[in-house]
C-alpha cells in the first residue's frame, strides 16, 4: 500500500474507521506508517497518538479492539478508509461511535419508510391507508401481501418494466407493513440472509 506520508508535515495521514458491517463512521485517528504496518501485521487497527506520541492500538486498555477487515485508499494517497469489526464500544466515553451514534444498520430511504409506517401504527389517521390496514388486522395485511405478489408475478411475465417496477415497488411495501405487524422489521430479515451467507 502506498500511502504518501509526505504529504504532511508530521508524517501522519487521517484514517477514518466504518463499522464492515453497519457501515456507521465509527471514529477518526491519524497513522504513520508504522501504525499502518502494525495494523497490516496484526488485523488490530493502530494508530499513531497524537497525545501519547507513540503508536496505539484501539482496545488496548479497554479490549474493545477494532479488528481489520479492510484498509483503502483515497485517489491523493494521504487518507485512510479502514473497514473494521467493533469488539465493543469504539469511543472511549463508552458510545458506539465518537459521534455518539448508535451504531446499528440502516437501509436509508426504507428505513425512513419504516420509520413511517412505524408511525402510522402507534399514531393512527383516518386519513392513512397504512392505518386503515394494521385497523383491519394482520388477516388483510396478508391477503395484501398475497395480491401484490401475484401482481408483480403477472406483470414480470409481460414486457412493461414501469409496471413491473411499481407492482414490486407495492410488494415491498406492503411486506414492510406485515413486518411490523408481526413486530419485525427489514433488520431482522436481512440478519436472517447474512446467516444464511455463512
Amino acid at each position: 500500500m502506498k500511502a504518501n506520508f509526505n504529504k504532511s508535515p508530521d508524517g501522519l495521514l487521517p484514517a477514518i474507521v466504518q463499522d464492515a458491517s453497519t457501515q456507521k463512521v465509527l471514529m477518526l485517528g491519524y497513522m504513520n506508517a508504522d501504525a499502518l504496518e502494525q495494523t497490516q501485521k496484526t488485523k488490530q487497527v493502530t494508530f499513531f497518538s497524537r497525545s501519547k506520541k507513540r503508536l496505539w492500538t484501539k482496545g488496548e486498555e479497554s479490549g474493545n479492539f477494532l479488528s481489520l477487515v479492510d484498509i483503502q485508499l483515497d485517489c491523493d494517497l494521504d487518507t485512510f478508509l479502514i473497514q473494521a469489526d467493533p469488539q465493543g464500544p469504539t469511543c472511549h466515553k463508552g458510545s458506539d461511535t465518537c459521534w455518539n451514534d448508535n451504531n446499528s444498520p440502516t437501509y436509508g430511504f426504507l428505513s425512513r419508510l419504516e420509520s413511517t409506517i412505524q408511525d402510522r401504527q402507534e399514531n393512527p389517521s383516518e386519513k392513512s391507508y397504512v392505518s386503515s390496514l394494521f385497523q383491519k388486522g394482520i388477516n388483510k395485511i396478508a391477503q395484501k401481501v398475497g395480491e401484490e405478489a401475484v401482481e408483480t408475478v403477472i406483470e414480470a411475465k409481460d414486457s412493461n418494466d414501469d409496471l413491473f417496477l411499481n407492482e414490486s415497488a407495492d410488494l415491498l411495501f406492503h411486506v414492510l407493513i406485515l413486518l411490523r405487524a408481526k413486530g419485525f422489521s427489514l433488520d431482522d430479515v436481512v440478519q436472517v440472509l447474512q446467516n444464511r451467507e455463512r
